[in-house]
């Protein structure tokens, strides 16, 4: 049965790459933390690292072991700080995980909301720019809540926040600025470049697939990896932009319309286990204001 100090060496060898660093910064002599490695990799069947001689690099069997590792490991500490939290031993701390636009938009007033609630609780914001990486932090034990696109198949505790709308960008001088309604067809952009996301950028994604429902591929006059830029880039004449209408700056100079079709995505907050009571408190929190 492997232990939590084993689990704990062998993540820090891979952290590390060697075996001698581990033992400098876990404290201990390297044939203790060696033993307890081989110890594991006995008692899950094979090795678990593959010894060079100026590296250590895991296994297959190592691969598939190292992220359970690293959320047993993620667990424990959340749970001696659930205790602690619980006996009002230490000043508290949550680890939220967010996609870039929920961090940009939906989590500040959040935020604002909760430090006038609980001034002693800390919160530390982890942001991913793709819903899949988010999902797999979380699946790895890397944060006590994640909130973002709904996901599939989520085995833990999920609550859903409502949609995200998206809104159309386009400089204030554009022919388009003024569409009756403020609702513009997306097809009515078949022909511009646009300012588009990075690849590996979730919102790459949400504007390609409107894009395509509209029946055209958006050709990208820039691409960037920050969602706040997006709106920016587009006020200042280099292509439209589709963004959350959460992300908008006050006092934005430029046209916003609403895309027809309307663009929208599910959201939620999601943990791996079932809640505590402060994890449980910022979900009521966030499901008050994303639907006010």
């Amino acid at each position: 049965m492997a232990t939590l100090r084993q689990l704990a060496y062998l993540a820090a060898v891979v952290d590390t790459g060697s075996f001698t660093r581990a033992a400098e910064l876990l404290h201990v002599t390297q044939p203790a933390l060696s033993h307890q490695v081989r110890a594991l990799e006995g008692s899950l069947g094979g090795p678990l690292l593959e010894r060079l001689p100026r590296a250590v690099r895991l296994t297959p069997l190592g691969r598939a072991v190292l992220p359970h590792a690293r959320a047993v490991l993620a667990d424990a500490e959340r749970l001696h700080a659930a205790a602690r939290r619980a006996g009002g031993l230490v000043e508290a701390e949550l680890e939220v995980a967010a996609v870039h636009s929920v961090a940009l938009g939906l989590l500040p007033p959040v935020l604002r909301a909760w430090r006038a609630r609980y001034p002693g609780v800390r919160i530390r914001l982890r942001e991913y720019p793709h819903a899949e990486l988010l999902r797999a932090a979380t699946a790895a034990g890397r944060a006590d809540l994640a909130v973002g696109p709904l996901p599939d198949d989520w085995d833990g505790p999920v609550r859903e926040l409502g949609v995200e709308e998206f809104a159309l960008v386009l400089p204030p001088d554009d022919p388009l600025a003024g569409t009756p309604g403020g609702v513009l067809p997306l097809a009515a952009l078949a022909d511009r470049d646009w300012v588009h996301y990075a690849p590996g950028h979730g919102l790459a994604e949400v504007l390609d697939a409107a894009c395509a429902r509209a029946g055209f591929t958006p050709r990208p006059a820039v691409r960037t990896e920050q969602t706040s830029a997006a709106p920016a880039l587009a006020a200042a004449g280099l292509g439209p932009t589709l963004v959350p209408a959460s992300v908008l700056p006050a006092g934005l100079d430029a046209a916003v319309l609403r895309p027809d079709p309307p663009v929208r995505r599910a959201l939620a907050a999601y943990t791996r286990t079932r809640p505590d009571r402060l994890t449980t408190a910022f979900t009521d929190l966030l499901a008050e204001v994303s639907t006010r």
